[in-house]
């Protein structure tokens, strides 16, 4: 399912946050949204799920505008990664990823086959089918972020949108996440992933949204728009693009003292 920003702006009281951002993201794309702490990333998630609509601009999800979609359709559509969080009681992994099909279930009503049969689904593809019966809180951070993309995942909506996915993951994590993730837009996801690392948008991503005081700063694939300048505009440090036998590495310049 398609979604676009057509000229989004968003202001918190007189304080101006994103102004004119447009851009698509297509099914079978994975859209890097890029830019320092405070530019405007979480704030045009939130606007994307709708838990800030006071926005000007418009946003189509499936080509319909998202002001007009109910909290159900718009589950329906989008489902939410956040940064890996601890909840308060001690749930299995199996019931995290239940969690994911609650919207399809009434007040009262409690999962049942069919859903348990998606909360299976969705951790055997992603490999972890056998930390069903874990306590959540004792999986690594690894598996914990990818036990909160199978809920996404049984959730059956065909946009997926990361917070930060990788931000307290070590090295060998991060790359099996975001593997994982690269592999779901290949099936036909839309996925759109806020990062920090401009190595992981160079790596996994077809398109590069990257903002810079709220501002689009660069739109396009990322061996076009990812360029030494361009980290320098976004966060201030020098770098330098070498070209390995195993794609571009991008390495800072370190300025050693003494």
């Amino acid at each position: 399912m398609r979604i676009e920003a057509q000229n989004l702006s968003f202001s918190y009281h007189s304080r101006r946050v994103l102004s004119g951002v447009s851009f698509q993201a297509e099914p079978g794309q994975l859209l890097a949204v890029m830019g320092p702490n405070g530019v405007g990333k979480t704030t045009l998630f939130r606007c994307i799920l709708g838990t800030l609509s006071c926005y000007e601009g418009s946003i189509l999800i499936g080509g319909a505008d998202s002001k007009t979609l109910s909290a159900r359709q718009r589950a329906d559509r989008i489902a939410y990664i956040p940064q890996i969080h601890a909840p308060l009681f001690s749930f299995s992994a199996r019931d995290m990823v239940l969690m994911g099909t609650a919207h399809t279930l009434s007040a009262f009503s409690a999962p049942g086959p069919k859903e348990r049969a998606a909360a299976n689904s969705a951790m055997e593809r992603l490999g972890i089918l056998h930390l069903a019966e874990r306590s959540f809180h004792c999986l690594s951070g690894g598996e914990q972020q990818l036990v909160l993309i199978a809920r996404a995942l049984a959730q059956d909506s065909p946009i997926l949108l990361m917070d930060e996915p990788t931000s307290s993951l070590d090295y060998g994590n991060q790359n099996l996440v975001l593997s994982r993730v690269r592999a779901l837009a290949d099936e036909g996801y839309t996925v759109l992933l806020s990062t920090h690392n401009p190595q992981h948008a160079l790596c996994y991503a077809d398109q590069v949204l990257a903002l810079c005081e709220g501002k689009v700063a660069a739109l396009g694939a990322p061996e076009k728009v990812l360029c030494p300048a361009l980290i320098q505009q976004l966060y201030g440090t020098q770098t330098e693009f070498v070209n390995t036998s195993h794609g571009v590495l991008i390495v800072p310049a370190i300025e050693r003292l003494g």
